[in-house]
C-alpha cells in the first residue's frame, strides 16, 4: 500500500479511534508548511534545504496550538525510517512558531511509535492517545521538578535498601530510563516502598495517574489500605478485577 492509501484506510482510521478526526481543521492539519531556515548548508538525506518541507499531521490543541507531529510511512517501510523526519518538524514548529515542542509520533499503519524528545527516548505504542491524554503529557512535561532523594518521606519509607532503591530509581528516570525492576523478599515492604517512589513522582509531578497491580484480590484489600494509609490526599479505588488506580 503507498503512502497515501496508508494514511486513508489505517492511519487516519487509527487517528479517529482517539478521537482526532483529521477532516476537523479545528483538530489536525494534515500537510503543514514548515519553512526550512535559509541558515541550513547542509542538505538532509529526507528533508532537502531551501524549500518547504510538509509535515504528514498535526494534532491541535484547544487553543489550535501544535500538540504533536505524525510523520506517515508507506506499509513496506520501516515506520522508525520517519523518526528524525517527524523530530525535525517537530524542532522547527518550535524554533519558528514560538511553542514547545511537540510530541513526535511515527508510523506505517501498522507500528506506532512516541517520542517524547525532551524526556524518554522513543517507545512502541498500540495506538493514539487523545488530546486530553497528550495535553496532560505536555502539562507534566512543564511543570515536572528534579527528582531528588531528598524528596522521599521517610514517614513511608526509612529502611536503608528502600531508600536507597527508590533513590536508584529516581535518578535513573532523569537519566531517562523508563523500566525498572526491584526484586525484595517478603516482609522487606515491597509495598511501602512503591507508595514512596510514587508519593515522589506525584509531589514533582512527574505523574499524574499510577495502575498498581497485584496477583489476587486479598492483595488489593491490603494495597488499598495502604495507599489509604500513606497517601491520604491521593483518591484511590479499586479497579477491574485485581487492580487498583490512583489519580489525582
Amino acid at each position: 500500500m503507498d503512502e497515501a492509501g496508508t494514511r486513508q484506510y489505517l492511519i487516519d482510521k487509527k487517528l479517529l479511534q482517539a478521537g482526532w478526526n483529521v477532516k476537523d481543521p479545528s483538530q489536525v492539519t494534515e500537510e503543514l508548511p514548515i519553512e526550512r531556515e535559509p541558515a541550513d548548508k547542509v542538505k538532509h538525506p529526507t528533508t532537502g534545504y531551501g524549500s518547504k518541507i510538509y509535515s504528514d499531521y498535526a494534532l491541535l490543541g484547544k487553543d489550535g496550538g501544535i500538540l504533536a507531529v505524525v510523520e506517515a510511512k508507506k506499509t513496506s517501510k520501516d515506520a522508525r525510517l520517519g523518526r528524525e523526519q517527524a523530530r525535525i518538524y517537530a524542532e522547527k514548529i518550535r524554533d519558528h512558531k514560538n511553542q514547545p515542542m511537540p510530541l513526535v509520533f511515527y508510523t506505517n499503519g501498522y507500528d506506532f511509535y512516541f517520542w517524547d524528545t525532551e524526556r524518554f527516548p522513543p517507545r512502541k505504542i498500540y495506538g493514539f492517545p487523545t488530546r486530553d491524554d497528550i495535553e496532560r503529557i505536555l502539562f507534566l512535561r512543564d511543570q515536572c521538578k528534579p527528582l531528588s532523594h531528598e524528596m522521599i518521606n521517610k514517614e513511608i519509607t526509612d529502611r536503608p535498601y528502600q531508600i536507597q532503591a527508590i533513590r536508584a530509581i529516581l535518578e535513573d528516570m532523569e537519566r531517562k530510563r523508563r523500566q525498572f525492576l526491584l526484586v525484595m523478599a517478603t516482609g522487606t515492604g515491597k509495598t511501602r516502598t512503591c507508595i514512596s517512589l510514587i508519593d515522589v513522582l506525584i509531589r514533582a509531578h512527574w505523574v499524574q495517574r499510577v495502575l498498581f497491580l497485584v496477583d489476587r484480590l486479598a492483595l488489593q484489600d491490603q494495597a488499598l489500605d495502604a495507599f489509604n494509609e500513606y497517601l491520604p490526599y491521593t483518591p484511590t479505588w479499586p479497579g477491574q478485577k485485581n487492580m487498583l488506580l490512583l489519580a489525582i
